[in-house]
C-alpha cells in the first residue's frame, strides 16, 4: 500500500482545476484510505460510472494513485488512494482571487469531512475499549447560528477562537488526562436565506 503524504504542493494548473471541482474535491476527501470507485459512489450517493469517470480524471493529473486490488465475487476491484491529506497551492500558479477563494473553501470542506470521520473512528474505538456500564466522559454541543454577512462571520470566528484559546489555557495541565477538543462552524445545507431574509 503506498504511503499518503501529509501535504502536497500544487504547482500544476490542471491539478488546481481538479481541486476546484466540487465533486472531485469530495472524492479526494473519501480517499484518505484505499477505496474502490464503487465504495466512493455508495458513500456519496452517486452512480458508480460517474464516480469512476471523475476518479480517472484525478488519476490522470496525479492527485490519486492505484493502491492495490481486491477480489469481490467474480470481479477484481481496483483500489485508489489520494496522494496527500492536505494540499498547498503554489504562488507561481497565478490563479485569480476568485479561484483562490474557491480552492480555500473546498479545502475547508474537505478538512471538515476528515475531522468528522476521525471523530467517528475515535468514538467507535472508545466503545470497543469501554467496559459494560462504564460511562465515557464526553460532551457534544450543537446550536444554530444566523450571521448577516461574511464580515460578521469572520468576526464571530475570530472571537470564537480567542474564547476557546482562553479556556484551553485556563484548564490545560501537563499532568492531566488527554482529551480531544474539536470545533466546527459551517453553513447549514439547503437553508440559505434570500435577499428578503426568507429561508
Amino acid at each position: 500500500m503506498p504511503d499518503i503524504l501529509e501535504t502536497y504542493r500544487i504547482e500544476n494548473v490542471d491539478q488546481a482545476a481538479q481541486l476546484l471541482h466540487p465533486l472531485r474535491g469530495e472524492i479526494l476527501s473519501r480517499l484518505m484510505q484505499p477505496a474502490s470507485a464503487a465504495e466512493v459512489a455508495r458513500a456519496l450517493g452517486q452512480p458508480p460510472q460517474r464516480i469512476n469517470y471523475h476518479m480517472k480524471a484525478l488519476e490522470k493529473v496525479g492527485l490519486i494513485r492505484r493502491a492495490g486490488t481486491r477480489q469481490v465475487k467474480n470481479l477484481v476491484e481496483v483500489l485508489f488512494q489520494a496522494v496527500a491529506r492536505t494540499y498547498i497551492l503554489a504562488d507561481t500558479l497565478g490563479l485569480g482571487e476568485a479561484e483562490q477563494k474557491r480552492l480555500q473553501e473546498q479545502r475547508s470542506l474537505t478538512h471538515l469531512i476528515q475531522v468528522s470521520e476521525r471523530i467517528k473512528a475515535d468514538a467507535l474505538r472508545l466503545l470497543d475499549q469501554t467496559e459494560e456500564r462504564q460511562e465515557i466522559p464526553s460532551a457534544t454541543l450543537e446550536a444554530p447560528l444566523y450571521l448577516r454577512d461574511e464580515a460578521e462571520r469572520e468576526q464571530f470566528l475570530q472571537d470564537y477562537v480567542e474564547l476557546v484559546q482562553q479556556l484551553a489555557a485556563k484548564y490545560q495541565h501537563d499532568d492531566g488526562n488527554p482529551y480531544q477538543l474539536t470545533l466546527a462552524v459551517y453553513p447549514q445545507p439547503g437553508k440559505e436565506r434570500d435577499s428578503d431574509g426568507e429561508a
